[in-house]
């Protein structure tokens, strides 16, 4: 069965029914087909296409479709070119001559365009959800180890002292803007096309704020012709996994290190890693090098959709039908990712004493001595100089910052009197770090008990 025809001889060729068929990945739209057919067979009944009773047929037959739909040899042998003929055919085998009515006043333009927000406004839920329990499991981990100290880097290089919640916080910030990301992708999808026809809109005085009610879409759409060959929203969502992808990508990296024999901060649970075929040794990282991994496909995902849509012409192309596979993709990629990092999360456990012993064998130190020194009413820049000679001393002759006593601190620098030799203990520097948004330890817990808070007011 065709959803046009009239106007040709014969039908399309062999080649180009396999080239141009969509049915295999398409077809994960069925409920949202079937719901907005439901709706638009309710709005055909309200200008006269439909009595009620033929309404009511169509939308019985529509249930006993989806529910079909679920059993696992609904899709064998069928032949149909989208969902939609599916759909349509399967109609016509339980409504009969009625079903002929569902397509009037409307096109396949506008109804795949439907059928992917709805789907999309699903997939943002259910994805914010997933994020949900990731910033969650991110706060859990903070909270085991409140007062743990550990370098931050800069260049991969040791650079200030950090207490882990801080460091924790910071992903959990990247992961809220995430939400916010696809909130905002669900409610530029939120807006109805059915109305728009083709191209020019529908030729019947359709309710569009009536359909938009029954479908729960906060408005309509303003202009046929942007509706035909929008895909505006499917970017907006793909950029969303997308940038949420990286920073799953860019946690899988951090742990990736810390969890390594060098590091040795982290400790990952059985349950997310795997061994080795020929070294009986290894407990490799393999769920988060796949999530790393899995970063570059998303990416692409959303590169080959922009690519697609850069030099269509006005309105509807047929290349739009590439839209549907990186979107898919990207979405299941995403929610499996999340699922992953949410179990290593919680697998997860922190030795503090390794990243601790990290900061105090280093030079994290060197900028809390220069800001003291500048508080004490040294120009900055010459306190930087002194410093930075300070610690080229002790790189010379191999000496770590607990070995200095504040004598010798003295005779080195008389800048430096008997209260800075306190300042070699990463935890003490910290404690002039109390500023909104820094680490010091009043001001991260204030954030911790914060970012809990505001876990608990989001949407889910």
């Amino acid at each position: 069965m065709k959803l046009w025809g009239g106007r040709f001889e014969s039908g399309p060729g062999e080649v180009f029914e396999r080239f141009s068929g969509s049915l295999d990945f398409d077809r994960r739209l069925i409920e949202w087909d079937i719901r907005g057919s439901q709706a638009f067979a309710r709005a055909l009944e309200q200008v006269g296409i439909l009595t009620a009773e033929e309404r009511a047929q169509i939308v019985d037959a529509f249930d006993a479709i989806l529910l079909e739909s679920r059993t696992p040899d609904f899709y064998e042998g069928a032949t149909d070119e989208d969902v939609h003929t599916l759909v349509i055919r399967k109609l016509g085998e339980r409504a009969g001559k009625v079903a002929d009515k569902i397509h009037t006043g409307r096109s396949r333009n506008e109804q795949v365009s439907l059928d992917m927000r709805l789907w999309l406004r699903e997939e943002c839920t259910d994805l914010q959800a997933q994020l949900f329990a990731v910033m969650g499991r991110l706060l859990d981990l903070a909270e085991q180890y409140p007062h743990a100290i550990i370098p931050g880097y800069t260049h991969m290089r040791r650079a200030q002292a950090v207490l882990w919640p801080h460091y924790l916080l910071a992903y959990f910030e990247m992961f809220l803007r995430d939400w916010q990301r696809f909130g905002d992708a669900r409610r530029r999808a939120n807006v109805l096309p059915l109305g728009s026809g083709a191209l020019a809109g529908s030729g019947f005085p359709l309710d569009r704020e009536s359909i938009a009610k029954d479908l729960g879409f906060e408005g309509v759409t303003h202009n046929s012709m942007d509706v035909s060959g929008d895909r505006d929203f499917a970017l907006d969502f793909l950029y969303a996994c997308t940038v949420t992808m990286i920073h799953l990508s860019r946690l899988a990296e951090d742990f990736i290190l810390y969890s390594s024999e060098e590091f040795g901060w982290l400790e990952l649970g059985d349950g997310v890693t795997s061994g080795s075929s020929l070294m009986p040794q290894k407990k490799n990282p393999d769920s988060l090098e796949l999530i790393r991994g899995k970063s570059g496909r998303v990416v692409g995902c959303l590169t080959s959709l922009l690519v697609t849509m850069k030099g269509l012409p006005m309105t509807y192309n047929r290349d739009m039908q590439e839209d549907k596979v990186p979107l898919f993709d990207a979405a299941e990629q995403l929610s499996g990712s999340l699922l992953m990092t949410s179990a290593v999360i919680e697998s997860t456990r922190l030795n503090p004493a390794r990243p601790a012993a990290a900061a105090e064998d280093s030079w994290v130190v060197a900028t809390d001595l220069a800001e003291a020194l500048a508080r004490a009413g040294t120009p900055f820049h010459q306190a930087h100089q002194i410093v930075g000679r300070f610690v080229l001393e002790s790189v010379r002759a191999g000496k770590k910052p607990a070995d200095w006593t504040a004598e010798d601190m003295q005779n080195f620098a008389p800048e430096f009197t008997p209260d800075f030799v306190a300042l070699l203990n990463p935890a003490e520097g910290m404690k002039s770090r109390e500023i909104p948004g820094g680490t010091g330890p009043k001001a991260v817990a204030t954030a911790l008990a914060h970012a809990r808070q505001l876990l608990g007011k989001l949407i889910v």
